[in-house]
């Protein structure tokens, strides 16, 4: 009986934010984010193309190799990327309720929902050539606390491990339409 209260007490809450606001989801994982329809921070970017937008640390060496992968192995240009550094970053950021200077996780953002962490790296092999989906699946199942530990532990040692580059990765002339500024 008290857990059917409190789903009831989530939906209410849900149900009195304002419009325009992002939404944090209660059932969602924590490292999920819904984005209302009415918020304005990065909206122009899915007007035109609906493609989700992978945020990617532009100055890692192991998230530039990252993007190198996506670019390989998503054939069918399903994902676009932009640097957390970039103007379009930033506002992508703010859309996912995210600080705009956080380059802390990589981000993929959708047209109503943002993923970080484990999640987002999940999410963007779904979109990838097989066996890629495969391989999402089979880890999807693994708590979100252990996902997220294993990731938190490699995004806090990048730089270290696999260096820095001097400047930011912002677009590939091959991929001028996966790329945004």
């Amino acid at each position: 009986k008290k857990k059917k209260k409190k789903k009831k007490k989530v939906m209410a809450t849900r149900m009195s934010r304002k419009k325009g606001e992002v939404k944090v989801s209660s059932s969602a994982p924590e490292s999920s984010t819904r984005v209302s329809e009415g918020a304005q921070a990065g909206s122009q970017y899915f007007q035109d193309d609906k493609r989700p937008v992978v945020l990617f640390d532009g100055v890692c060496n192991l998230c530039n190799g990252g993007v190198n992968f996506v670019l390989d192995w998503d054939v069918t240009g399903k994902l676009r990327l932009a640097a957390l550094q970039s103007e379009a970053g930033k506002l992508l950021l703010e859309r996912s309720g995210r600080r705009p200077d956080d380059i802390s996780s990589i981000v993929l953002v959708e047209q109503n929902e943002a993923f970080t962490k484990s999640e987002a790296v999940l999410k963007i092999a779904e979109y990838l050539s097989v066996p890629f989906p495969l391989l999402a699946q089979f880890f999807f199942p693994l708590p979100l606390l252990i996902r997220d530990t294993v990731y938190d532990q490699v995004a806090t040692n990048r730089y270290s491990f696999f260096g820095k580059t001097a400047e930011c990765r912002l677009s590939d002339k091959r991929f001028d339409d996966r790329f945004i500024e």
